[in-house]
Order: C-alpha cells, then structure tokens, then sequence
C-alpha cells in the first residue's frame, strides 16, 4: 500500500526548529517523511538529514520519499529506536546535531495498514509491532498476561475506567480459545464495557488498544530515554521538538524538559544552591503549541497533538 502522512504541526514545528541551512538534524520517527520533507528543503549542500524509524517499511519508502525530492542536502537513512539516538550517532561519526523531531506515536500507514494490527477498526492478527522483526507482539500480551497485569497496562497506558473488567473478560475468552485477531479483541472489550458507557467517547477499544501497543513496543520506557540522549547530543543553540499525543507521553516530556530546566537538587528549605547543578537547556515553548481549528478541521487525527520545544544552552 502507498504510504502517506499528513504532518501535525508541520509549520509550527519547522518554525521551532529555527533550521540552519548548513546544520545537522534528525528525525526520530521519520514515518511518512512528511516533517522531514520541510526540514530536508530547508538544508543546502553542508546540511545533513538523518532519518530513524523502528519500521523498515517507513524508512523504505520515506527515503525514496525525500530522494525524490531533489534537494541538495546530505541524507542518512537508519532502522533504529530512536531511543538510541547515541548509538545512532556514534555509528556515523557525529558528536552533535543542530536540532530533532518526535512526532510519537502511531504512524498513519500503520494505522491504515490492516495487516499490522494497529488498528480497531480493522480484523487483523493481533500484531502491533513497529519492528516486525522483533518477536514479541500484541497476541503474546492478549494470551499470555496474567489478569493483574492486563489490568495494569490497560490502566496505566490506556487510563481505562473499566480496565478491570477488560482484563477479566480477555481471561475468560482465552480459556475457550486463544485471542487471534483484532476482530476477537474488540468483541470481547465491547462486552466488558456497559452499554450506556460505550454510547459515550471514543471508539470503546481505543484505549486498551493504545495500552498493548505501548507495552509491545515499550514505548514510555524508550521515550524517557529518549528525550534525556536527544538533548544531550544537541549543539548549544540546537533545538528538540516532540509531539505528543496522550497525557502519558506529554508528562514524560514535560517532567523531563522541567528537570533539565532547573536540575538543583538541594533541599528547598537551603537559602542558595549548593549543589551546583545548572540548566543546560532553555525554555522555547510554556504551554505547549496546540492544532489551529483549520487542521483539526483537515486532520482530525490531530486533535489530541501538544509540541513542546526545548533549546539547548
């Protein structure tokens, strides 16, 4: 299948990248190529493109994406977690980049792909995996997770009000028979959830959903990572921007981006810092940059999206 991606925030998050024509940028989750087209046409023949995605499918055709494009900046292509930025770099040689993109989450070709799972709204095998080579997929999470820890994840990464009910109702299917689709999984989260709360808020599978995604892919754990290396391997003036898109992930972001900005670790009751740890970053955004009405109007898909955006001293 072709695939395509409408870029959230894509203006607002190339302003905030103040890009230098000459610099050195990365994307971290180059899905669709659609912010890295705008960062790729804003670099001249010293600039450098680097282009990271856990989904060999993405990183194929974005890469042809943004070869087509002819512009004259260098460009890097790597299947990698983004959380492992460092390594990344360390492999070709870079010390430091001028600035980097997250835009978290699910990609839209993998939401639209039936075959990967992603979906609710497809019946697929229960996959869910942005690197299909790893071996560990959502039918593995369904099958084999006690009750406790379904509970956990479908609370914790879904914040699922009825969480403890999905989680009996998936114990006591896959007595009868293991959970194979995506199909099946639906079916049963729809009975586990009363009537009257289904008529209400999104699609009733969307947050377990979210939930097992997150735990195939440890997502959280690799974004806390993340955002501590990205903003370690940035040049002073060099700027990282991150889309969120649910609360779990924007604390993550904000808790961290807080503790780089004021990293002291005395006690508050010490009449000056003693410890001497200063920020090494600085604040570009307060609250974060939300969709204008116009593009929730054109990408609904983009209504739950915060930028937050940091500079480095």
């Amino acid at each position: 299948m072709e695939f395509s991606h409408v870029p959230v925030l894509y203006e607002e998050c190339l302003r905030a990248l103040d890009i230098k024509a000459d610099g050195i940028y990365a994307d971290g989750t180059l899905g669709g190529a659609g912010h890295a087209s705008g960062v790729c046409k804003e670099l001249d023949a010293d600039g450098l493109f680097i282009g990271i995605d856990r989904d060999i499918d993405a990183l194929n055709a974005s890469s042809k994406r943004l070869e087509a494009l002819q512009v004259p900046c260098r460009k890097i292509f790597v299947q990698s977690n983004y959380a492992d930025i460092k390594a990344v770099l360390s492999q070709e040689g870079i010390d430091e980049i001028d600035g980097a993109l997250l835009d978290l989450g699910v990609s839209s070709f993998q939401l639209d792909n039936p075959d990967r799972g992603f979906s609710y709204m497809h019946d697929a095998p229960l996959d869910m995996r942005m690197n299909a080579s790893d071996s560990f997929t959502a039918y593995d999470v369904v099958n084999g997770y006690s009750e406790g820890d379904l509970f956990r994840i479908i609370k914790d990464y879904g914040e699922e009000h009825w969480a403890s009910r999905i989680a009996q109702f998936i114990c006591s299917a896959r007595k009868e028979a293991s959970i194979e689709t995506t199909g099946q999984l639906v079916d049963i989260i729809k009975a586990a959830i009363p009537a009257a709360a289904r008529r209400e808020g999104p699609h009733p599978a969307k947050r377990t959903f979210q939930a097992i995604r997150i735990e195939v892919n440890d997502e959280l754990a690799s974004l806390e990572r993340a955002v501590n290396d990205f903003i370690d391997v940035l040049a002073p003036g060099g700027r990282l921007a991150i889309i969120t898109f649910h609360s779990l992930e924007d604390r993550i972001v904000k808790d961290i981006f807080k503790a780089r900005l004021n990293p002291c670790t005395c006690p508050p009751e010490f009449p000056m810092c003693v410890c001497g740890k200063r920020p090494d970053v600085k604040k570009i955004t307060g609250k974060p940059i939300l969709p204008s009405e116009d593009e929730l109007e054109n990408n609904p898909r983009a209504r739950s999206a915060k930028l937050r955006v940091i500079e480095k001293k």
